[in-house]
C-alpha cells in the first residue's frame, strides 16, 4: 500500500483530495483512558464484550442500565429465570447484582447499577422505557462521571441493548463537541446473528456517525475475563444452555471495538453512495 488515503471515487464525484492523517486512523489516544465508562445494558454485558478492555483498564466504571427492581416478583419465574436456576419467590436483581459486584471487583471495576429501568423480562405489564428516558438518566451520570470515553453498545438484536444505544446517542448529540469521545463494541454473542452487525453498521454510516473499526488497549491474556464471567454463576447457566457461551468466548479475538465519529472532512459524500 503506498500514498495518501483517499476515499472511494476520489474527486471524480465531488469529495475534495488531498493527504488524509493516515496514521491516526484506528488508534485511541491516551488521554481519552484516563477516565472509561462502560454503559452496559444487563448484568454481565459489559464483562462478557469488554472484560479485556476492563482487565487492561482497572479503575473503569461500569454503568448497568437495566437491573432496576421490578414492582413485584414473578411467580413463577420466567423461562431465563428458571433456566438461570431460580425458583418461586427468589429476587433475581438483587442476586444477580452481587454476582456483578464480584465479577467487576475481579477486574479492578466500579459497578453503577441504574434503579429506575427493570428488565421487560421480570415485568412484562408495565410500560416499555423509551431512549428518552434513558438518556436522561445517563446524562446525569455522564455529566458526574466526567468521562474521557463513554463505551456503549452497538445495539444489536436485543432491544433493551437496542434502546441503550440509542439513548447513548441522545446523551452524545446533546454534549456534542463538549463531550468524551465515543466507542462502541459489539454485544457479544448477539453479533453473530446474521446481518445484524451489518445493519447497525450501515445505520450508523447513513447518519454520519461512521464506526470505524478502533484498536483498543486491551489485555491479551483473557483468563482474567474468564474468571470474572465465571463469577456470574445464574447467567453462565443461562447462556451456555442457550448461546454455547464458553465456545464463543474461545473464539479468536471475540472483542471489538467502533469509534463513533463524523466522517474526515470532504468525505462526507460518501454516504450519498450506500
Amino acid at each position: 500500500m503506498s500514498g495518501a488515503a483517499q476515499p472511494p471515487g476520489g474527486t471524480a464525484r465531488g469529495i475534495a483530495s488531498g493527504p488524509s492523517p493516515m496514521s491516526t486512523f484506528g488508534w485511541v489516544d491516551e488521554a481519552e483512558l484516563s477516565r472509561v465508562v462502560v454503559l452496559s445494558p444487563h448484568l454481565d454485558d459489559a464483562v462478557l464484550s469488554c472484560g479485556q478492555l476492563l482487565t487492561r483498564w482497572p479503575g473503569t466504571t461500569v454503568v448497568t442500565v437495566f437491573c432496576g427492581f421490578p414492582a413485584e416478583i414473578l411467580d413463577p419465574p420466567n423461562w431465563w429465570s428458571q433456566i438461570s436456576g431460580f425458583g418461586p419467590g427468589d429476587d433475581v436483581v438483587a442476586a444477580r447484582r452481587k454476582e456483578d459486584e464480584r465479577a467487576l471487583g475481579r477486574l479492578g471495576a466500579i459497578p453503577r447499577h441504574l434503579d429506575g429501568f427493570p428488565e421487560r423480562d421480570l415485568q412484562p405489564d408495565e410500560p416499555v422505557a423509551t431512549a428518552e428516558q434513558v438518556a436522561d438518566a445517563l446524562a446525569g451520570v455522564v455529566d458526574e462521571l466526567a468521562p474521557t470515553l463513554v463505551l456503549l453498545p452497538m445495539g444489536l438484536a436485543n432491544p433493551e441493548h437496542v434502546c441503550v444505544h440509542d439513548a447513548a446517542l441522545l446523551v452524545r448529540e446533546r454534549l456534542a463537541d463538549d463531550g468524551p469521545s465515543w466507542v462502541a463494541y459489539q454485544d457479544i454473542a448477539y453479533h453473530q446473528i446474521p446481518g445484524q452487525l451489518a445493519w447497525r453498521v450501515t445505520k450508523l454510516f447513513k447518519s454520519a456517525v461512521w464506526p470505524t473499526p478502533v484498536a483498543m488497549p486491551v489485555a491479551a491474556d483473557a483468563g482474567p475475563k474468564r474468571a470474572a464471567m465465571a463469577e456470574y454463576v445464574s447467567q453462565v447457566r443461562a447462556l451456555e444452555a442457550d448461546w454455547v457461551l464458553w465456545r464463543r468466548l474461545d473464539a479468536p479475538t471475540p472483542e471489538q471495538y467502533w469509534r463513533l465519529a463524523p466522517p474526515p472532512p470532504g468525505w462526507e459524500a460518501l454516504i450519498d453512495l450506500v
